[in-house]
């Protein structure tokens, strides 16, 4: 995949999206100097970057290098004296933050999903709005990509991953067609793969949604290939000993299956009192300003 990642990259420029519910996390978290927090998910680190502003200490991790070389160059040099930057996953938060001397902390961010820079650059292979390699890692030492699920997964676990993870109804037409393209050629690139979903869609006579008909196969593989699920499971359960007591749990989902993990994970849970009765969407300026922000969804707890 590598030769044919190099074919793509230069599809799109470095840039990271603007930080979706920006107000609201500055609203829970309450930065000060003196406090310290984990951003979770760094992304292109506008969320790190208001903490750091109001005079606070972050640990950004993200699992992604591009990410971590951005807000290294794009962080102002004045607040990186209280930046401390980590390449990891978030499953494993607790044993970063003690390499990071983050044992306990004000607050954690995780903003979940995938960022605008990974769904913009062609190389890598999240989106199907542009031509790209079938890869959609995040952290590039991943040995699995979109390529070897789609192209090796056999038609019923494909059926059960994109009916599983993107909650799509055609999921049997969708991998039924998957399995007969692969036998004419292996499907190599975002495109194909995004025809082949739309091909099904207009034989099942589907009318028209506002959402794309590849957007939830797409999630699916995404979702698959990073382990997202499970290391949000991994990673809830650690907040309760990083967090002080009084500090905030602050989690941005992108589709229901992550928020179903967030409020399960807070329902009932003794070490956390919930702030969010309901998840808090974005405004109506801030999707018209930010159309990518329409499905996100802030929960906030606090540690008692």
């Amino acid at each position: 995949m590598e030769s044919a990642k190099k074919h793509f990259r230069g599809g799109s420029s470095l840039s990271f999206h603007k930080s979706v519910l920006l107000q609201n996390v500055i609203s829970f978290l309450d930065p000060h100097p003196g406090k310290k927090f984990i951003d979770g998910t760094a992304g292109g680190g506008g969320h790190s970057e208001a903490l750091l502003t109001r005079g606070a200490e972050v640990l950004g991790i993200d699992q992604d290098p591009e990410a971590l070389e951005y807000i290294s160059k794009n962080i102002p040099k004045n607040l990186q004296k209280n930046l401390k930057l980590i390449q990891g996953n978030f499953s494993d938060i607790s044993k970063i933050a003690a390499q990071a001397g983050f044992e306990q902390v004000d607050g954690i961010l995780l903003d979940l999903g995938v960022s605008s820079h990974q769904l913009d650059e062609h190389g890598r292979g999240f989106s199907f709005n542009y031509e790209g390699p079938l890869d959609m890692r995040m952290d590039p030492k991943l040995n699995l990509t979109a390529y070897d699920l789609i192209n090796n997964f056999e038609r019923r676990r494909l059926h059960e991953v994109i009916q599983a993870y993107g909650e799509e109804k055609l999921a049997g037409p969708i991998a039924s067609a998957i399995e007969r393209a692969r036998q004419v050629k292996p499907i190599r690139t975002t495109i194909e793969l995004s025809k082949i979903i739309e091909d099904v869609y207009r034989r099942c006579k589907v009318s028209k949604s506002r959402i794309h008909p590849a957007t939830r196969t797409f999630q699916a593989l995404r979702i698959v290939i990073n382990s997202e699920t499970l290391n949000l499971e991994e990673c809830l359960p650690q907040t309760g000993n990083l967090i002080k007591s009084g500090g905030r749990l602050v989690v941005i989902s992108f589709h229901s299956l992550e928020d179903g993990i967030v409020k399960r994970f807070l329902k009932g849970n003794d070490r956390f009192q919930t702030l969010t009765e309901r998840p808090i969407g974005p405004s109506f300026a801030e999707t018209e300003e930010n159309p990518r922000a329409r499905s996100a969804k802030l929960r906030a707890a606090q540690r008692v």
